[in-house]
């Protein structure tokens, strides 16, 4: 996977992932507010369209989940019942996708938008596609949640896949990092396919013929305009990221009138030397995040305003449009032109 994992306490996803564990241990006589304990949220949140919620309470429900619940398809129910369309752009932008392929990256590319406890990667063989859930999480699990969530992300995947494809397409088999455990006969039944238990990683085996095949929902347009709002989703999320977060959110606090680096650094009361070390270790620097920063107001004002291109050039701190239509499509592969007919078609 692409990119640093969030962390577990940012609240910067839609409370989908809660409210499917709340509705399925509902079915089981446990209450809302049971199983919502410890995480600060009332089951009228759930519903709640700007209700913002972190992986660490998405984790505390899970934990609640398991030691509330004597059903042990808890996981693989709650899996099978999320379905694209209640991840927002994220699952639109996944539906939507022109091939299989294309699926298997935006997952990845996008996965930082759908409450990631541990990262996804996905492989292309000659005959097999592989999914792998390194076991690297947000927050370190007991025993019990790790196979509770992997649990959930097998049953989500295997979901996914299948809603996208819109044929019948059963994984070929998986891989389980842990020992066969009594209700291993679950596996079979939700994931559709043969699990080999006491594994390295946790992965899930696809036929790469699927791939080029094209989803019941491909549709060029949409495709486009809903990744360019992932991408600008995930622009948004870097806000609160260590140092790099810092800088967009000194950034992005005066937009059109960008401070250097060394005014950046004061602010954050450090030095220049001191910044541009923290942000070598977070792979990234003082410029690369201006181009972003920059990069996003851009399609922002060319999708949401009548602004006129000089005009968006001088206030994203470009002496004249030449350089700013050279920007833009360094960063997007786009010409100016294209990126206003693509706005004007929404």
């Amino acid at each position: 996977m692409s990119g640093i994992l969030p962390k577990a306490t940012e609240r910067i996803y839609a409370p989908y992932k809660i409210n499917a564990v709340v509705e399925v241990l509902a079915e089981q006589g446990i209450p809302a507010q049971s199983v919502l304990a410890g995480t600060s949220l009332s089951p009228g949140q759930l519903h709640n369209p700007n209700a913002l919620t972190s992986i660490k309470q998405f984790l505390t429900v899970c934990e609640n989940a398991i030691a509330l619940s004597e059903d042990p398809a808890t996981p693989f129910e709650v899996g099978s019942r999320l379905h694209l369309s209640a991840y927002g752009m994220y699952g639109y932008a996944l539906m939507s996708c022109l091939s299989l392929r294309e699926y298997f990256r935006l997952a990845v590319k996008y996965r930082r938008l759908a409450t990631p406890p541990f990262p996804a990667i996905w492989e292309e063989g000659d005959q097999v596609v592989t999914w792998r859930f390194p076991g690297n999480f947000v927050s370190p699990p007991s025993a019990e949640l790790r196979r509770f969530l992997f649990e959930l992300q097998l049953a989500i995947t295997v979901t996914h896949v299948q809603e996208v494809a819109g044929f019948d397409c059963p994984p070929m088999g998986a891989k389980i990092p842990y020992d066969r455990p009594k209700h291993a006969a679950l596996y079979k039944k939700y994931l559709g396919c043969v699990c080999e238990f006491g594994k390295v990683e946790t992965q899930l085996f696809y036929d790469s013929a699927i791939l080029d095949r094209k989803p019941k929902m491909a549709h060029q347009l949409t495709a486009s305009l809903v990744q360019e709002t992932c991408d600008r989703l995930l622009g948004q999320a870097k806000i609160s990221e260590g140092a790099t977060g810092e800088v967009y959110r000194v950034l992005m606090a005066v937009p059109g009138n960008f401070p250097s680096m060394e005014e950046v650094a004061e602010r954050m009361n450090t030095t220049p030397r001191t910044l541009r070390r923290k942000l070598a270790l977070e792979d990234t620097s003082f410029q690369q995040i201006l181009d972003d920063v920059r990069r996003t107001l851009a399609l922002e004002y060319l999708q949401s305003s009548r602004m006129s291109t000089d005009d968006i050039g001088m206030l994203l701190g470009f002496s004249d449009t030449a350089n700013f239509r050279r920007a833009l499509r360094r960063w997007t592969g786009k010409g100016l032109e294209d990126l206003r007919l693509s706005t004007a078609r929404e």
